[in-house]
């Protein structure tokens, strides 16, 4: 069985977030079972931009905090690193609040500049080019932040290690993906084996709703979770979001690859049913496409119809050119001042609205995905 803690915490006030960390950790053994005297800990947040804490769009400060407190009190040295999807990690903790709490708690970062070769057995992706940061740590504690993500339904566990790519090399992993969806979430699969976390704890207090992971809403949720698996603490989150599992790409791809940790009749949950913290309401991300039988070549020739993909909310937009920098297809340019995307370039990876400081990139629906995603039992 692959064990998964759940604790209450209803806000991020200092005091509670610590009690809250020390109950969700005490039946996985406290943080003393996964951190020794003198052990290197890196811990991996998600910071992916430089926006304000209360946004839910990072993993909040306090929580960080709470960790760094935790792991010196086990006689760990703590630093943190991440690999933001656009400016440069400092600037980024700084946005976010991250930084100001790395200073006072006198924390080092890790850039994730440089990076290691990784071999992979089996699959299209023979290697990988992870920061080496992290193989250099005694062991890593991934700090995800639980969130809707357009492209593959949830952004939790496992999607928060693909921050272990250093920078500019994520856009070419998702254009080898291409619009494949179940190959690049086979991808954040060998990448979370890959880095291996020995702990995975869930910032779940405030989560993200609708358009995630950086356009979406906050929502209350109340929760921290935490288990030695990614895999095994996102069944967990999908679970406590009610979430159809065909609408998150990992833990299908997971299921059909037969990997046990993200069976949801293997798991053992313990403090609190996930049922417990589930919201009246929560919005999963849209829909963004048919993936029931409709072979390849059909759904290439069919492409606006049956897939979602990224539109421009022209008064939001700035023309700031973020977007067209880090667009892996390049479907995107700028034609006196007006953003403009080609359809049939894009691979709908929506990295664009992804990381788009403004919120001006929306999400779409083809007309027929539009129709059945009416359609289906809420």
């Amino acid at each position: 069985m692959n064990r998964v803690a759940l604790a209450p915490c209803g806000d991020y006030a200092p005091e509670n977030v610590v009690a809250a960390v020390r109950e969700v950790l005490a039946p996985l053994g406290g943080i003393e079972a996964f951190v020794w005297p003198g052990a290197q800990v890196l811990l991996k947040p998600n910071l992916l931009a430089g926006k304000a804490s209360d946004k839910a769009v990072t993993t909040h400060p306090e929580l960080l905090r709470a960790v760094i407190k935790a792991v010196r009190q086990a006689g760990g040295i703590p630093t943190v690193g991440d690999s933001p999807g656009i400016g440069t990690l400092r600037q980024v903790a700084k946005g976010c609040g991250v930084l100001a709490v790395l200073e006072e708690e006198k924390v080092e970062l890790a850039p994730f500049t440089s990076p290691i070769e990784v071999a992979v057995d089996h699959g299209p992706f023979r290697r990988l080019e992870l920061a080496a940061d992290l193989f250099e740590a005694d062991c890593i504690i991934n700090l995800p932040k639980l969130k809707t993500h357009q492209m593959m339904g949830m952004t939790c566990g496992v999607k928060n290690l693909f921050g272990g790519v250093v920078g500019k090399r994520k856009i070419a992993l998702h254009l080898q993906a291409g619009d494949d969806k179940t190959l690049f979430a086979r991808l954040l699969l060998e990448i979370a084996e890959r880095i291996a976390p020995c702990l995975t704890l869930v910032d779940a207090v405030t989560a993200m709703e609708g358009e995630g992971p950086g356009s979406g809403n906050p929502v209350a949720i109340g929760a921290l979770l935490a288990s030695r698996s990614p895999l095994a603490v996102d069944a967990a989150a999908i679970r406590l979001l009610g979430l159809p599992l065909s609408e998150v790409w990992t833990q299908q791809v997971a299921l059909e690859d037969r990997r046990q940790e993200a069976d949801p009749n293997r798991l053992e949950i313990v403090g609190h049913s996930p049922e417990t913290f589930r919201p009246d309401r929560f919005e999963p991300a849209r829909s963004t496409e048919i993936h029931f039988g409709l072979p390849r070549f059909l759904r290439r020739h069919l492409k606006r119809w049956v897939t979602a993909r990224p539109e421009v909310d022209l008064p939001r937009c700035v023309a700031c050119g973020l977007c067209v920098e880090h667009c892996p297809p390049q479907a995107m340019t700028l034609v006196h001042g007006r953003l403009h995307i080609h359809d049939a370039q894009c691979i709908r990876c929506f990295c664009c609205q992804e990381l788009c400081p403004h919120n001006a990139l929306k999400t779409t629906q083809g007309m027929l995905l539009k129709i059945l995603s009416r359609s289906e039992p809420k």
